[in-house]
């Protein structure tokens, strides 16, 4: 099979989007991704699945730590801005949680320590151990056959 007949059958599966944040030596560092899912309820653990080529990847592997910030349909351009789609430099606020920088405005935001890697293909799976849930009011940003959506 493949690989545009696998992307777009993937492409099917309406997802939230997500942008992944962690801090090396006090820099911040930013990905979009929507591969996320709950694990465990007990231990709270939640998983991200990174490409191995992505910078994000060495950065958890040194910071140990990670958040999962579920955006907001208000927040399509914080998305399109981590994934490298937008050309202008900005200056992201970030509010600080258990010292890992967290979105605000998410509807959550999920802080993490780093609870096992494992490789899969071209890609690891990240299993963090929930710290602390920061949650807001409103609907989420999804995608859906390569597109940004609302739920109305």
């Amino acid at each position: 099979m493949d690989d545009r007949l696998f992307r777009n059958a993937m492409g099917k599966f309406a997802t939230g989007v997500t942008v992944i944040t962690t801090a090396v030596n006090g820099d911040v560092h930013g990905m979009t991704a929507n591969a996320f899912m709950s694990v465990s309820l007990n231990p709270k653990l939640i998983l991200i699945s990174i490409g191995n080529r992505a910078n994000m990847k060495n950065l958890i592997d040194q910071s140990k730590k990670f958040a999962v910030n579920i955006l907001a349909k208000e927040q399509k351009d914080a998305s399109q801005y981590f994934a490298g789609q937008l050309n202008d430099r900005r200056e992201i606020e970030f509010r600080w949680n258990n010292d890992i920088p967290i979105l605000p405005n998410s509807i959550t935001n999920i802080v993490c320590d780093l609870y096992a890697s494992y490789p899969a293909g071209d890609h690891t799976l990240y299993i963090g151990e929930v710290k602390d849930i920061v949650m807001n009011e409103g609907k989420p940003l999804t995608f859906y056959e390569g597109t940004y959506a609302s739920i109305s």
